[in-house]
């Protein structure tokens, strides 16, 4: 188990050239992000803010293994480059308005910002919340533009991992379970 564990930290699988983030989608979505190796409209919406996670954990959450609904039935792991997750980090601002700003300071930071940064609890093996927080990145504008057309390397479905995974927690196969859950380390730009 992990101790004394920022409570703001990235951890993602990752090398010296990409980064992985998760986004779970329909069948439809899916199946032509695969096809193309990215994501493609229709069905895919670029008008639309499109949120990746690096935490594997935090993707299961969200989709309920991919259970939770048929809009998030199929889990991608999307790697990026590495330069393309920077400056999404580099043109963000967080989800929500710091208290030290009044509205129209947060109104033109929004509207100078494409990227979105949301800190939300990582979570367990059994999906209850942790003390530390995983991040949410959410794209829009220029950004889900980069996103598709130069930042992704490769896109592949991990939902049958997803549920191999999710199978072996109702067996309370736990230690199985984690043997089988990507790598995520301390991102270092």
């Amino acid at each position: 188990m992990l101790t004394n564990i920022p409570t703001y930290q990235i951890r993602a699988v990752y090398n010296h050239k990409t980064i992985r983030v998760y986004q779970a989608y329909s069948e439809v979505i899916a199946n032509s992000a695969l096809k193309n190796q990215t994501f493609v409209s229709p069905p895919f919406k670029m008008e639309r803010m499109t949120w990746i996670k690096p935490s594997f954990l935090w993707m299961m959450y969200r989709s309920g293994w991919g259970f939770k609904d048929n809009g998030q039935s199929r889990i991608l792991a999307v790697d990026i480059t590495r330069e393309g997750f920077e400056w999404a980090l580099a043109h963000s601002c967080l989800s929500h308005r710091n208290p030290s700003m009044n509205e129209e300071q947060w109104q033109q930071l929004k509207a100078s910002s494409p990227v979105r940064i949301q800190w939300d609890p990582e979570r367990d093996l059994k999906l209850s919340p942790l003390d530390h927080r995983a991040i949410q990145i959410g794209l829009s504008h220029e950004a889900v533009q980069l996103y598709v057309n130069e930042w992704i390397t490769s896109i592949t479905d991990v939902t049958p991992l997803a549920h191999q995974i999710h199978a072996l927690i109702e067996e309370n196969k736990l230690d199985e379970a984690t043997q089988l859950l990507p790598l995520e380390t301390i991102y270092i730009p």
